[in-house]
């Protein structure tokens, strides 16, 4: 892998002007432009424009905007459902049903979500493939961050516990799962082979979280003979200790990606992306995809405010819980976009793109998104904790140990697909059954009732 030389730490500047890089130059460093599987398989859900009008328009400002409007707008397979946003917008302002406004607003944040990385990709073309992956590691589950954000100030810490959660299970459960069904069904004559190396390194930290999360637990369950406020608090104290800990691992995730063994990612984006090295190109200056990405993110923002107060109301109004509604409605959609490119790509049996989106996301939640949600809410003075309760983190620790096995050998076919698929089904059910009432503004009791410990 070639290393980095003086004069290509000066790309950033040429005359003033941040300035693109150079073929050769993203080519020389590896993965292109910090290109990670979340970019590739977004990628599969995009449009090329036609500027071919555009350009006919006399006025340099105006052809201008109109360029940035084909490219971010109608640049997306998913442009239609953009008409939800100001719809759901109008539904809040207009105090229609609370419901539609949720529903709406969850339409909403699908291309959001896909058009958030096709923007952090146009801007790595001008940072370089570092920065680049390191915005690509920031911003790829940025949906999921805002809304847990948002519920942790209106102080609904079980709405983040299960949306988190439920995200870390459609991504090792549903998305992994249907990849290699669809991927083995669509190439059931061929032996899919992926990398089992950055499976380990994925499996491995999410073993880590889950020893942080069933640590709080078990310290509740030996903490029951004594004050349930003593408790509670250790347990708190044990979670935020937890949490710095992940935070450091994820930290040390990230140099291991993307510096000390970067050819282990670059290997499988080399092999994967050599179809699409001539549309590597970007389509928008560096402060214009700047600017699209600040407005995408105050919509997301915006949406996500809706998503988090109007979710009591749908649960009431189309008669399923809410535990069911944070663990398996908002992940699927809020996420359908980079789900849709992952089974795309196991069609083309190109299975480690679809491992790095499934893995990396469902990694990414729960060592980063997860306890920094912890953190933040440690700032802002609300109690979280990472003892998300028996069902809860007994279903985290089935799905990260089915999937471990599942990936041990470094070939798929599509019954490990279907099992996978099937331990969604069930752990789904589950949550459709249960309608557990919320008890407390800023926690609720996800354990049995005859525990009689109250969670904070």
């Amino acid at each position: 892998m070639a290393s980095s030389s003086p004069a290509a730490e000066t790309w950033l500047l040429e005359n003033g002007n941040i300035k693109p890089l150079s073929k050769e130059m993203r080519h020389g460093h590896g993965r292109s432009h910090g290109r990670t599987a979340h970019n590739v398989s977004s990628s599969s859900l995009r449009k090329k424009s036609d500027l071919t009008l555009v350009r006919k328009v006399p006025c340099a400002i105006v052809r201008d905007v109109l360029a940035n409007i084909q490219e971010v707008i109608l640049g997306t397979k998913l442009f239609v459902l953009f008409i939800a946003i100001p719809i759901a917008i109008i539904a809040h302002y207009k105090n229609f049903g609370r419901s539609w406004v949720f529903g709406l607003s969850l339409l909403g944040l699908t291309p959001l979500a896909e058009r958030v990385s096709f923007l952090t990709e146009q801007i790595a073309f001008f940072t370089g493939p570092t920065v680049g992956g390191l915005l690509n590691a920031t911003c790829g589950n940025a949906t999921e961050l805002i809304i847990a954000i948002f519920a942790l100030i209106e102080h609904k810490v079980d709405v983040v516990k299960y949306s988190l959660l439920g995200s870390i299970l459609s991504n090792l459960l549903l998305v992994l799962g249907t990849s290699l069904f669809c991927g083995g069904i669509a190439n059931i004559s061929k032996e899919q082979k992926y990398d089992r190396k950055q499976a380990d390194v994925n499996s491995l930290l999410l073993l880590l979280g889950l020893l942080c999360h069933v640590l709080p637990l078990m310290f509740r369950y030996a903490g029951v003979g004594e004050s349930a406020a003593i408790t509670a608090q250790a347990t708190l104290n044990l979670s935020r200790v937890s949490c710095i800990v992940m935070l450091l691992a994820y930290f040390g995730y990230l140099v291991f990606q993307l510096w000390t063994h970067r050819q282990l990612f670059d290997a499988q984006a080399e092999e994967n992306e050599g179809d699409d090295m001539e549309d590597e190109e970007a389509v928008l200056s560096f402060w214009s995809a700047f600017a699209w990405l600040v407005g995408m993110t105050i919509l997301i923002a915006l949406l996500s405010e809706y998503v988090v107060g109007t979710i009591e109301a749908a649960s009431n109004s189309w008669g399923i819980s809410v535990s069911f509604i944070s663990v398996i409605l908002l992940p699927i959609v809020g996420n359908a976009a980079e789900h849709a490119g992952a089974i795309i790509f196991a069609f083309k049996n190109k299975l480690d793109i679809s491992l790095g989106v499934a893995l990396g996301s469902a990694t990414q939640i729960a060592m980063f998104v997860v306890p920094l949600c912890v953190i933040v809410s440690w700032i802002i003075g609300v109690r979280m904790d990472l003892d998300f309760s028996l069902l809860e983190t007994g279903s985290l620790a089935l799905a990260i140990i089915v999937t471990a096995f599942t990936l041990q050998d470094g070939t798929s076919h599509y019954i490990k697909g279907l099992v996978l698929l099937l331990c969604y089904i069930v752990i789904g059910a589950c949550f459709f059954v249960s309608n557990i009432p919320q008890k407390q503004p800023n926690g609720v009791n996800l354990g049995s009732s005859s525990e009689g410990i109250m969670r904070v």
